[in-house]
């Protein structure tokens, strides 16, 4: 019989950390492509409270780590990092117990998913699978070299995102997206707006860091001559974008965005699978309701089984 444990990683384990580290699996295209070449933020172990969770798991003689981010009052966590890296030609039992503790961890913690993107060539997508997760969206990353993007020829004006945005975004959101992936969209105000005529035109969200810049455009399909030049004005803010790659995260859905990023000296570069698995989030504390207390807020039925109710009642 296989024995298995799992529990937070602490500080003794970072030399076994920084060891696993060194070969794994990126499940998060944001972190991963700006903040760390390896993807695990080592830092999460030693500051937890910043919304990033390290687990540490051992089925036998096997130790693996997984690390997942979830966000205040958000409901869908966030895979970012399983190490070591699932091989082909062995044995997954490992990896899907370590799933399951994550996806439990991440219930725990008040999530309703937990979302992965995935490359699908890895042997880990058909383990994700088995463990539960469904796609939701397939996306491909667009890569374009330090230094190499043209500045805009039109200058678009652009405002940083605030609170006062949000309902804009909802709506560009509900007009372009699927259902299905707005149920995991992350809509925050990381980013800049497009308005045309009063209106949310354009989304770009965005993230950076020292490895790399990360756009995740959405832009009105009728607004598509303007896509270029959003895309080159939104890079264009920040500081270091010539000194690093620029990444451009494209859904199958927003196809027609290829055609103005090869223009701009994009190319692809990787395709992923957007994986969900849905979780039973806990009640932290259940509250049951007396039985005379659940009668009375019942509607009274009609004809003679009110008569038999009210007589119920009398007896007790």
């Amino acid at each position: 019989m296989l024995s298995r444990e799992q529990r937070a990683v602490n500080l003794r384990d970072l030399p076994l950390v920084r060891r696993l580290s060194q070969n794994g699996s990126v499940l998060n295209s944001e972190i991963g492509l700006t903040r760390s070449v390896g993807g695990l933020n080592i830092s999460a172990v030693l500051l937890p409270p910043r919304g990033l969770y390290t687990l540490l798991a051992r089925v036998d003689q096997q130790a693996l780590i997984g690390q997942l981010r979830l966000r205040p009052e958000d409901p869908n966590a966030q895979l970012v990092f399983i190490a070591p890296r699932l091989e082909s030609d062995r044995d997954d039992t490992a990896w899907l117990h370590l799933l399951d503790a994550l996806a439990q961890e991440a219930g725990r913690r008040g999530a309703h998913t937990l979302m992965a993107e995935v490359d699908e060539s890895s042997a880990l997508f058909e383990t994700m699978r088995l463990a539960g997760f469904a796609i939701y969206a397939r996306q491909e990353i667009w890569r374009c070299e330090p230094g190499t993007l043209r500045p805009p020829r039109d200058a678009l004006e652009l405002q940083a995102a605030n609170d006062s945005h949000l309902p804009g975004i909802h709506a560009l959101y509900a007009q372009t997206m699927p259902r299905m992936v707005q149920q995991i969209a992350e809509v925050n105000t990381q980013g800049l707006v497009y308005r045309e005529n009063d209106r949310i035109e354009g989304f770009i969200a965005l993230a950076e860091g020292k490895q790399g810049v990360y756009l995740m455009p959405c832009i009105n399909p009728e607004r598509y001559r303007l896509a270029a030049g959003l895309i080159t004005a939104a890079a264009a803010r920040v500081q270091h974008a010539h000194k690093v790659p620029l990444y451009v995260r494209v859904r199958r859905y927003q196809e027609w965005l290829e055609g103005p990023l090869e223009k701009l000296g994009f190319s692809p570069w990787t395709q992923q699978a957007v994986m969900v698995r849905h979780i039973a989030a806990g009640i932290r504390q259940a509250g049951f309701a007396s039985l005379r207390q659940a009668l009375d807020v019942l509607p009274a039925p009609a004809g003679r089984a009110t008569e038999t109710l009210i007589d119920f009642r009398n007896q007790e």
